[in-house]
């Protein structure tokens, strides 16, 4: 039973409180709470960018436009947004050197899987623990701009990279939200500490980062390994430096990821299989250990013809 009945006597910094130290203490690595509200400035910025083509042909992004900009239409009653960080910086990157390389993000079980079970996990708690409430959870499975709402609840700024940047943990994060029908103290977005850098939009080998804040995708590694089904252009042959699945350039150079302390999470840990792939193994990589190094993985997504694709492309 709910420790509290009526929300409307509930001190909402208490409350918010509350929910943020109980999905700590599930795991997350930072949880805030913006608004349920129409993101008018995002929503300009994601209709210019739809209507410039560079969404490529992720026709999927073209849908369900107002869900996507204002996060109460996708629950009536919604009035807050509950979003988390999760932290996924390895302690030890898979060896790069004369080698094949996916991103990080990829190197453990799929972080939809992983949010989603402490997200219900969390949502649980909340109803059972704090205060009766209604809510729907979300890990990039729904139209939703979580990076847009992450930076809402103040616990980034959007880079010039087109990533959040946590002031604390750096860009390599997963966001989960938790959508609610409770009014709660929201947490103010901070400024952009970005400053004069552009050390992302140099390392870029294809020039993907167009301008700050503005990813092409019909230029962006990750899309060309990941989204894309058909083949991928003649003319980024040598740009993809050895890229199989996704891309972290623009991450790792970042000043902002210089000094995070990597994840706790075991499920985010590579295989010791993985660890040990060379060239050579990814270039002979069979459909048996395909499944065997990807069984639980977000690599699944590129499927084995996508990666084998992908790696005569980066190989050859």
């Amino acid at each position: 039973m709910s420790l509290f009945f009526d929300t409307m006597s509930i001190n909402k910094k208490l409350l918010s409180e509350q929910i943020k130290q109980k999905a700590k203490s599930i795991g997350f690595t930072d949880c805030k709470i913006a608004p349920a509200e129409f993101l008018k400035e995002e929503a300009e910025h994601l209709r210019n960018w739809l209507m410039n083509g560079m969404h490529a042909d992720m026709h999927y992004m073209e849908n369900h436009f107002e869900k996507r900009t204002d996060p109460a239409k996708l629950m009536p009653g919604a009035k807050s947004v509950i979003v988390v960080l999760l932290n996924y910086l390895p302690e030890n990157p898979l060896p790069e050197t004369n080698n094949l390389i996916i991103s990080k993000y990829a190197y453990g079980d799929d972080y939809h899987k992983v949010i989603m079970t402490m997200l219900k996990k969390l949502h649980k708690a909340i109803d059972q623990e704090i205060v009766e409430y209604e809510g729907r959870i979300f890990v990039d499975s729904a139209p939703l701009l979580e990076r847009a709402l992450a930076a809402k609840a103040g616990l980034g700024w959007i880079g010039k990279n087109a990533n959040l940047i946590s002031p604390e943990y750096g860009s390599f994060v997963f966001i989960g939200e938790l959508l609610t029908n409770i009014e709660l103290e929201y947490d103010k977005p901070i400024r952009d500490f970005c400053g004069s850098c552009t050390k992302c939009l140099q390392a870029c080998p294809t020039n993907a980062i167009i301008q700050p804040k503005t990813i092409d995708s019909r230029l962006c590694i990750s899309y060309w390994t990941i989204e894309n089904k058909g083949s991928i252009k003649a003319s980024f042959k040598g740009k993809i430096r050895s890229r199989i699945f996704g891309c972290d350039i623009c991450q790792d150079v970042c000043p902002w990821n210089r000094k995070i302390k990597s994840h706790l999470v075991d499920a985010f840990r590579p295989s010791l299989d993985l660890m040990n792939m060379t060239k050579k193994d990814w270039r002979v990589l069979s459909q048996e250990k395909y499944n065997h190094l990807f069984k639980k993985s977000a690599v699944k997504r590129a499927k084995y013809d996508g990666l084998m694709r992908n790696i005569k492309f980066a190989g050859d």
